[in-house]
């Protein structure tokens, strides 16, 4: 009840769909009561006209049922007085359009307002969970498959949008029906509306336990649904290695192993949810025939104490007191299945980020002084990956990070725009701990090119300036010609227009690469933070791009991570980490010339 609760939540205000809403369908259900209350005097007057009194006196006004129905009389005998029974036939038949059609406009009228709240639910929704993505640290997506990520914001979003959204109508207009309809039960016979009551929780409780079995296999067939859609994602991602080790057979085995045990979970829910329903019916028809046996003996016995016309009335507002409570029994079937999408989605929702602002956050205007690595310990879980780094990178400085893979070098570059946390010691910006800063004005400082060439189904002009404010054409032109990329944009079919793909896939690693460092270049930031950027690039772009972050870093400080120790010759200090500790510290000479890792390195790379 909780999670449903939540899911309403994202309705509010409630005060702008509520009031109208309820007006709409109590008036709705008022003219559906009067609409079956017709037929009785339609039918009174089509087989057994000659038992309508001649004449009848105008009913004193009260709030009663009593007083309509005499007051419905009282205009019907005046005007079959008047014109005969065709005349008050065709007076009947009127009212009856009428109510009928007033009871359609309002259930529509409030349809649309309840349209309008579950598409505005929805879209706040999806809005929370693509905020809350965005906003989550980059630990939380290492620990989860993608598959099941893509799987809450796709199919568990549309499985509640579905079942709990769509059963809106049914949860609070349906129950206004049965009460209404069965006020008049009430009204018409008590006798026979108790008995038929006593019938109808039994409907309930076998529905009930037909139902409870949905929710656990939904969670089953969501949970594989993610492990499919991971699996999808790989195929796609990973279509060179898989044909490549020829692993189609490896890849379609487990792909038809978890794709049957979905098929075999989800025909056993189906199969349930749509029993449901069928069983509802004909409990509601076994209660139906004994409601039919019971009149039909008061009747017999004289005990009834309604005319047939009205029984036939009777019988037809019982029948829907049990359409809307058939819909609330196969409503309640499809919600078991949205609350666990449900809480699935706050699954995400309620994930804690790792990175915390600031309470009380320092204001950030501009990098003056020093970046300071104090005492810096990091571990991945239980894995530790950095121990005891100390490290100052004064301002207008290059310092180069570099050693074996699994050193710590990106890690230890993630840790500046808090991309991760660390465990023990701080880091410094000019002074103060980067924790006690606004994180969106920690990064607006830094510059990063990561390793990897991250690029976005985009144009090569919106890549470049993603995240740039007023900026300008010949910014952007400019950015790219620093970058070296400016002479391959220009032949694309469509210039700095062109579409670059999925993750650039229309490019080369080396022009995304070159994307990428524009995009760094065009931001203009005090602090730079290259992650192996040249990594992807061939010999000659390499040099020209080099030599492009050279003067670009030429009045900034910057941090590079570099596996091509060419690269970084000219830093002002080269720290050589492994196992997670710094082992050599200084310039590129001294470190040749100390005989250590580092020159080992270079001897490997045949460069000294």
């Amino acid at each position: 009840m909780d999670t449903f609760r939540r899911v309403l939540a994202y309705g509010k205000p409630y005060g702008r769909y509520w009031p109208p809403y309820l007006a709409l369908s109590i008036l709705s259900v008022i003219f559906g009561v009067v609409n079956y209350a017709l037929l009785g005097p339609f039918l009174t007057v089509l087989f057994e006209s000659d038992t309508i009194a001649q004449t009848c006196a105008k009913p004193e006004f009260s709030l009663t049922i009593d007083y309509f129905f005499d007051l419905f009389q009282y205009f019907l005998i005046g005007i079959i007085g008047d014109g005969g029974v065709i005349k008050g036939l065709l007076f009947v038949a009127i009212a009856l359009i009428v109510a009928c059609f007033f009871s359609d406009l309002c259930r529509y009228l409030s349809q649309r307002i309840l349209v309008s709240m579950k598409t505005n639910l929805m879209k706040n929704i999806r809005t929370d969970l693509f905020h809350k993505i965005a906003d989550m640290n980059i630990g939380y997506f290492n620990d989860k498959r993608k598959g099941d990520i893509l799987s809450s914001i796709s199919n568990d979003v549309n499985e509640v949008q579905n079942t709990i959204a769509n059963s809106f109508h049914i949860i609070f207009r349906e129950p206004l029906l049965v009460i209404g309809f069965l006020v008049m039960l009430f009204y018409m016979s008590p006798k026979l509306t108790l008995v038929s009551l006593v019938a109808l929780p039994i409907s309930a409780l076998v529905v009930t336990r037909i139902t409870r079995f949905l929710r656990r296999g939904s969670v089953k067939t969501q949970s594989l649904m993610g492990r499919i859609l991971s699996m999808y994602e790989e195929a796609i991602s990973g279509s060179r290695i898989i044909k490549a080790f020829n692993a189609q057979k490896y890849v379609d085995g487990n792909f038809e192993r978890y794709n049957e045990e979905h098929r075999r979970i989800s025909r056993a829910v189906s199969n349930r949810q749509e029993l449901a329903s069928p069983t509802s019916e004909f409990l509601g028809i076994s209660i139906a025939a004994i409601v039919l046996f019971y009149g039909g003996w008061l009747n017999i016995n004289g005990q009834l104490g309604m005319t047939w016309p009205e029984f036939i009335v009777y019988i037809g507002f019982y029948w829907r007191v049990l359409e809307p409570a058939k819909s609330i029994a196969n409503s309640y079937a499809g919600i078991q299945r949205g609350l666990v999408s449900a809480n699935r989605i706050f699954a995400i929702l309620d994930v804690e980020n790792e990175v915390k602002e600031s309470d009380n956050p320092l204001p950030l205007p501009t990098f003056d002084n020093s970046i300071e690595f104090k005492h810096v310990s990091f571990s991945y879980e239980s894995e530790p990956v950095l121990k005891d780094i100390n490290l100052t990178i004064p301002k207008g400085k290059m310092i180069a990070v570099v050693g074996p893979s699994g050193a710590g070098k990106s890690t230890m570059a993630d840790l500046i725009p808090r991309f991760w946390d660390i465990n023990e010691g701080e880091i410094l910006l000019d002074g103060h701990n980067i924790k006690s800063y606004k994180l969106q004005e920690l990064t607006q400082l830094l510059g990063v090119v990561t390793q990897e060439s991250i690029l976005f189904n985009d144009t090569v002009y919106n890549n470049i300036s993603f995240g740039a404010e007023n900026i300008s054409e010949e910014d952007v032109i400019q950015a790219a010609k620093i970058a070296n990329a400016h002479e391959f944009i220009e032949q694309l079919e469509n210039g700095y227009q062109t579409n670059i793909g999925d993750r650039g896939s229309k490019l080369s690693g080396g022009q995304r690469q070159r994307i990428a460092i524009a995009r760094a270049i065009l931001k203009n930031p005090p602090i730079l933070i290259l992650d192996e950027a040249t990594s992807a690039l061939d010999t000659e772009s390499e040099k020209l791009v080099q030599d492009a972050l050279s003067k670009l870093m030429a009045n900034r400080t910057s941090l590079v991570i570099a596996h091509r120790l060419s690269t970084i010759r000219n830093a002002d200090e080269i720290v050589v980490l492994q196992g997670g500790r710094v082992v050599e510290r200084g310039n590129h000479n001294e470190l040749i010339n100390s005989n250590g890792l580092y020159s080992h390195l270079c001897e490997l790379q045949n460069f000294s």
